[in-house]
């Protein structure tokens, strides 16, 4: 399952250094999928979303961090345990109930986004 940042986050940007796959972005932050990982031009994620790596896409949110969902491998490959959420000073690192995958899944994720 992937890690979602609820409303209760305070902003304070530990989360983000910590993330092997530059998943986690400012409110209001453009991202990339092409932001920390080997992926570059047309691309069709382990989720299914069809886009261009290289291109902007909208914030998730625009007031606190948030995590984009197709970047996400709890760091898998790299560490123990997901890393935004050991560091997070009010626990608002948790388990998003809408994306349930297992560790195998999650290291393909991994593998597709470090070639």
């Amino acid at each position: 399952m992937a890690i979602m940042i609820t409303d209760e986050c305070i902003n304070c940007g530990a989360c983000e250094p910590e993330c092997p796959n530059n998943a986690i972005y400012e409110g209001g932050v453009e991202w990339r999928m092409s932001d920390g990982t080997d992926l570059s031009g047309s691309i069709t994620t382990t989720l299914g979303h069809e886009l261009d790596a290289d291109e902007e896409q909208e914030p998730k949110d625009m007031d606190v961090y948030y995590i984009v969902t197709d970047k996400c491998t709890e760091c898998v490959g790299f560490h123990d345990e997901p890393q935004c959420a050991e560091v997070c000073p009010v626990d608002c690192c948790v388990d998003d109930p809408e994306y349930r995958e297992s560790e195998d899944v999650l290291m393909k994720r991994k593998e597709f986004l470090h070639l």
